[in-house]
């Protein structure tokens, strides 16, 4: 037997392995695909439509109508208002607000987990 044809196979074999993208947990996608607003004072009205919200950049304003099945905002001082979030509220940076006025999502403030002031609640409405 000839060990560099075994080392060979093999390589090739946790090649295609690590090459082979993981299957995502049920439901981690959201149903009408995810809906992005990046950029810099963006202000948006938008319908959500049982979709996840991702918000990056910096001093934008986006109010979501309908049900967003998630919602993250990253980077500084963007401002998000939900009519319903299903699962989560994420935020990762400084300055960020997420009112919502439905729904009873699980709250994951990381940057407050590293001494940055994050508003993220549920507001009458």
């Amino acid at each position: 037997m000839k060990w560099t044809t075994v080392a060979g196979s093999l390589a090739t074999c946790v090649i295609a392995i690590a090459a082979t993208p993981a299957a995502p947990p049920p439901g981690a996608h959201a149903k009408n695909g995810d809906t992005h607003v990046t950029g810099q004072g963006i202000e948006q009205t938008l319908d959500c439509n049982d979709a996840t919200l991702i918000v990056n950049g910096t001093r934008n304003t986006v109010n979501a109508l309908g049900n967003c099945s998630a919602v993250t905002v990253m980077g500084s001082s963007n401002t998000v208002v939900a009519d319903s979030v299903t699962h989560d509220i994420t935020a990762y940076g400084w300055d960020q607000t997420v009112f919502y006025h439905n729904g009873a999502p699980f709250i994951w403030d990381r940057g407050r987990e590293l001494g940055m002031t994050n508003r993220l609640q549920q507001v009458a409405g």
